[in-house]
């Protein structure tokens, strides 16, 4: 190679590294081109500075070295980040499967400390639903504890918990998304019991089939779409199943920035497609059936085509309120809830207090109404100050702190594709919020027997005004209320 050999090394370094951070840029799917553009261009420009710096005769060749050297290493940490975010995003994104986490529960006084112990106990079991994971469940136990147990059924979860606790049975196996559903059945069931075996079963779900190869510049490769929010009762695994107290569907139009958020309450008294029958059941309930039978409920109650879901619970609010350093709430009335004082008009919230304002209800006369509304608030903060390109810039922050409690079936790809569309254009969104309303009584659920729960009846009206804003959205038409 001549004079200054190791330098023109170093440049060659220098190209393995800049060709490498360019093409994981390129295909990471989150830069805009624009932005490739530049990159690429100053890139080549200091590649070529650094290696003909190698030829002149002075002492400039070791700037050169230097240079080469720090660009080399500012380009691996570059690629790594990269990486890591896309990395990320694949543990966030792309859910095929939900979890549910089946348990034995026993008494709280009981003295088996494992399951083995409960070799020779009476167990029980429901047979009104989650009949196949119960099956796979009995077989587990059948292969840890060496023989099979006596297993004695029972018509519902309610007649199950309370064999349990009468003594008739002792233990109950039963999918552990029933949990919630037991504490409003029998008072007092949740302090009186405790779990001495758990067990994942992973479900495959149903896959929308998608359009493919779609020559479009639009994200998603569709100008609208629909996405479920559901926030569990949960602070534990998101993939767990579990009640969904939070149902908001967001309805997106990328051309027109068009969002609009709809809160349905958690305690609307609807059918659950291929799982009720005819028979109706509050929508939080069909969360315990997985996160795809409270998608085909709203769907079925708006008329619409839900593409993604999003999963969230407690620790996801919290975490993603204090990554984005806080977040800007507009509050309809002045309230106290959970330690906090908020007033009426713009509050500035961090992640406990964010949680505090969105689960409050008794401080309103419309109770889980105005909870909904405050929930909105909430999302349109988030939304807003996500979407700033300083933000979207750090994504791999987010995604690092968030990845363990936020599940979605929106892949890598379409995420990216999401960060790229508004890195380039970094376009303000029209955010518009409305929600479901009914009225209250009581009545009997699918998912509890013949016990009369709470239970708000749809206002047909309220939900067919909230279908034209959805096909309005939609068609792209603006929105303002």
């Amino acid at each position: 190679m001549g004079k200054h050999t190791a330098g023109k090394l170093v440049c060659i370094i220098q190209l393995i590294c800049s060709l490498t951070l360019f093409g994981v840029m390129w295909t990471s799917g989150m830069v805009p081109m624009k932005y490739l553009a530049v990159a690429g261009a100053i890139l080549l420009v200091l590649l070529a500075i650094t290696f003909g710096l190698q030829f002149v005769k002075n002492k400039a060749y070791i700037a050169g070295i230097v240079i080469s050297v720090i660009m080399s290493l500012l380009s691996v940490v570059l690629i790594f980040a990269l990486l890591k975010t896309d990395n990320m995003m694949r543990e966030v994104g792309g859910a095929e499967y939900k979890t549910d986490n089946m348990i034995v529960v026993v008494k709280k006084d009981n003295a088996a400390a494992e399951l083995k112990d409960a070799k020779q106990y009476r167990f029980g079991k429901q047979t009104a639903v989650d009949s196949d994971n119960t099956a796979l469940m009995i077989q587990k136990i059948n292969k840890i504890v060496g023989t099979e147990i006596e297993v004695t059924e029972y018509a519902t979860v309610k007649e199950l918990g309370q064999a349990l606790l009468n003594g008739e049975i002792e233990a109950a196996i039963y999918n552990q998304a029933f949990d919630g559903l037991l504490d409003e059945l029998l008072e007092g069931y949740g302090k009186k019991v405790k779990v001495l075996y758990q067990y994942g079963i992973d479900t495959k779900l149903p896959k929308e089939e998608k359009k493919t190869e779609q020559k479009s510049s639009i994200p998603l490769g569709r100008e609208s779409f629909s996405l479920y929010i559901s926030g569990i009762d949960v602070s534990g695994p998101v993939t767990t199943t579990s009640r969904s107290d939070v149902n908001i569907i967001v309805t997106v139009n990328t051309k027109t920035k068009q969002i609009l958020l709809t809160t349905t309450p958690r305690d609307y008294y609807v059918t659950i497609p291929n799982i009720s029958g005819e028979q109706r059941d509050k929508l939080t309930h069909a969360g315990i059936y997985g996160v795809d039978a409270s998608i085909t409920t709203l769907e079925n109650i708006y008329g619409i085509d839900i593409s993604y879901y999003t999963k969230v619970n407690f620790t996801s609010l919290i975490k993603i309120v204090d990554i984005l350093g806080g977040v800007d709430v507009n509050s309809e009335y002045a309230f106290s809830a959970g330690g906090y004082t908020f007033n009426e008009g713009l509050n500035h919230l961090n992640g406990d207090a964010a949680l505090a304002f969105s689960r409050e209800r008794h401080s309103f006369e419309s109770g889980d109404n105005q909870r909904g509304r405050n929930q909105e608030a909430v999302l349109t903060a988030i939304i807003k100050k996500a979407m700033s390109p300083a933000i979207l810039k750090n994504a791999n922050q987010l995604l690092t702190e968030i990845s363990d409690s936020i599940e979605t079936n929106m892949t890598p790809k379409e995420m990216a594709q999401l960060i790229q569309m508004q890195l380039n254009d970094g376009a303000e969104w029209n955010i518009v919020s409305t929600n479901a309303v009914g009225q209250g009584g009581k009545e009997a659920c699918f998912s509890s027997g013949a016990q009369l729960l709470y239970v708000m009846w749809p206002d047909e009206t309220s939900v067919t005004a909230i279908k034209e804003k959805m096909q309005q959205v939609i068609n792209g038409k603006i929105i303002t209320e």
